[in-house]
């Protein structure tokens, strides 16, 4: 794969589990040499921190028991969220939360969670299983988290079985400084106003959000978008509902019919998904099962081109965000658990997945303004799970750690020449990905990823003028197998650890790489 970041020398291929040299004869190594080469010179895109932005769907236990247990509960919680949720939040320095869906947030009546919980209205949560909500959590209790955390938070906005006044009222109840709304929250306990930014007007609207055309939607957006009003000090970021995967004409109607101006962004949703009728096993898989996952995460790079490619001829000045909404894997449930709630483990399979798509969305940061993975907490690619008192780090949560550097850093360019192979779909993987930036203070951070099942790779970094010879910090994410996962029982058996083969000689940045691992060195 070539393109203008990441050039790529292809010497070897693999069809499934066949992996052959090019030149006959030729074996499949233990260990490779490859080569990354920095160019400073062209870095100017910066990478948003929003790109590192979590979405907290009111989905089996993603919010219930995975954010908030309620001030009366025995597990330690400061207002009703749990600490060690707290605590996992403020070590990623997570910059943005959606919520309160996903599919959840257009069958989701804002005054059904506010006021006195004991009168709240219990539902049925019809697209999740069918389990009961009490609407202990709502508006009140997800500002105020957003608030406590220096978190913005993203509010998506019920137009799939709402009104346009119920979507008016809300907006004005979150953010008047006065006014009826105003007077409401103030007696339900708020005075003050919240900040709201990120403003999604319906989730997938082509879908379980309402089943419209793009013509349709298009139109409902233009007017619930008159409606939900900034207030005195409070701007809103409208963020229109995008497309899903491959739906090209979605993107193209709505920038010729709603386009720059009227939409400050629009989503896409893009799942690691191999087969949406065979999803597999998240712990259980083979080799080959291993490098389609892989393949499929990658191949969401074209798919942002080919979005891009439309936005840039309707928006050239590049005004309207992409925002990737919703994104990572989506493996079957895990056994045992309730049908519907999405429950999933979380090995360093995931973890290739999120730091490879990670380095996309750097790449394309000229355009992608946010991502937010799905989901927080216990559902999908999670970044803890919970059982009871207990909490679990997943894989994935240690990828997002390692790359809080690059939020806000200026994207450096750079070449990787090494060995491309092939999944058994045909899908070209590189043997090596690194991704590169320069914070504010001078300070350069080089992440690299070995998504290879069974090969060591030595990596050589030649360093230009301009960037430091001192390593501030090496990190290295790695584990003995590429099933190897956090469980309750075994709660550290993948974390972070110190990146030991590394070291500086001349211009150069060395580091061995074992399979299936992410490093990350900061160099001052």
């Amino acid at each position: 794969m070539t393109n203008k970041i990441v050039t790529m020398n292809i010497k070897r291929s693999v069809l499934g589990l066949i992996m052959a040299a090019a030149g006959a004869g030729a074996a499949w190594s233990a260990e490779a040499e490859y080569k990354v080469v920095l160019r400073t010179d062209e870095a100017k895109d910066t990478i948003s921190r929003m790109i590192y932005g979590q979405f907290a769907e009111h989905l089996g236990s993603c919010v219930y028991e995975g954010i908030w247990v309620g001030e009366d509960s025995d597990i330690p919680n400061t207002k009703g969220y749990r600490n060690d949720a707290l605590e996992a939040l403020r070590e990623l320095k997570v910059p943005v939360l959606r919520w309160p869906g996903g599919c959840f947030a257009d069958d989701y009546h804002w005054r059904d969670g506010v006021g006195d919980k004991s009168k709240r209205p219990t539902l049925i949560n019809n697209n999740w299983g069918g389990t009961q909500e009490d609407n202990s959590f709502g508006t009140h209790e997800f500002f105020n988290l957003c608030e406590m955390l220096g978190i913005e938070p993203y509010l998506s906005v019920n137009i799939g079985s709402g009104t346009v006044q119920e979507a008016a009222q809300w907006i004005e109840y979150v953010t008047a400084p006065n006014g009826p709304m105003a007077a409401e929250r103030a007696a339900n306990g708020r005075k003050e106003p919240w900040k709201l930014k990120f403003t999604g007007i319906g989730n997938e609207s082509w879908g379980c959000g309402g089943e419209m055309r793009p013509e349709y939607y298009s139109d409902v957006y233009r007017r619930y978008s008159v409606y939900m009003r900034n207030q005195p000090g409070n701007k809103l970021f409208r963020i229109a509902s995008g497309a899903s995967d491959y739906d090209y004409n979605w993107t193209k109607t709505l920038m010729s019919r709603v386009g720059a101006g009227r939409m400050d962004g629009l989503s896409l949703h893009y799942y690691t998904v191999a087969d949406w009728n065979k999803k597999g096993s998240a712990t259980d898989f083979d080799t080959e099962v291993y490098y389609n996952t892989i393949g499929k995460c990658l191949e969401i790079e074209p798919v942002l081109e080919r979005h891009i490619a439309i936005m840039d001829e309707k928006d050239p000045e590049r005004r309207v965000g992409l925002m990737v909404d919703e994104w990572g894997t989506w493996f079957d449930e895990e056994p045992g658990t309730v049908a519907g709630h999405l429950f999933q483990q979380n090995t360093m399979r995931d973890a290739m997945v999120a730091a490879l798509t990670l380095n996309v969305f750097h790449r394309h940061a000229g355009r992608v303004r946010m991502a937010n993975i799905a989901q927080l907490a216990n559902v999908l690619q999670a970044m803890w799970l919970t059982k009871g008192d207990k909490l679990v780090l997943t894989p994935t949560y240690y990828v997002f750690k390692m790359y809080r550097p690059h939020q806000d850093a200026v994207l450096i360019p750079l070449n990787v020449d090494c060995d491309t192979i092939r999944d058994s779909n045909g899908r070209n993987i590189p043997a090596l990905a690194a991704t590169a930036s320069r914070a504010a203070d001078g300070s350069v951070t080089v992440t690299v990823t070995n998504p290879m099942a069974d090969r060591t790779a030595k990596v050589e970094i030649e360093l230009p003028k301009g960037v430091g010879r001192k390593i501030a910090s090496a990190e290295l994410l790695a584990a003995p197998d590429v099933h190897a996962r956090n469980t309750f029982e075994n709660p550290d058996a993948v974390k972070l650890s110190e990146l030991k083969n590394v070291k500086i000689k001349g211009d150069r940045l060395v580091m061995e790489l074992p399979a299936v691992s992410v490093g990350g060195v900061t160099l001052r």
